[in-house]
């Protein structure tokens, strides 16, 4: 059961940062926030089309990446 755990886990571990990469950029980043960004920055916007998807999938792999790492270290004994 463990095999298959950290096996899990890789396979989620590569997907989460394939999923972050692809989303875009909200904002110009500390530079943007300094010189006056601020409000695209912290401004309520929602995501949109394919970011909106993307988002979803990001908090669904974040979550079934720190299950898999408990369930890894519990298997693990």
């Amino acid at each position: 059961m463990h095999a298959v755990a950290v096996t899990l886990l890789i396979i989620v571990s590569i997907g989460l940062v394939l999923v972050v990469l692809l989303q875009s950029g909200k904002s110009a980043g500390l530079s943007g926030a300094i010189s006056g960004g601020a409000e695209q920055l912290f401004g309520k916007q929602k995501a949109r089309g394919m970011d909106a998807v993307l988002q979803k999938i990001t908090i669904v792999l974040a979550v079934l990446f720190f299950v898999l790492a408990i369930a890894v270290t519990y298997f693990e004994v």
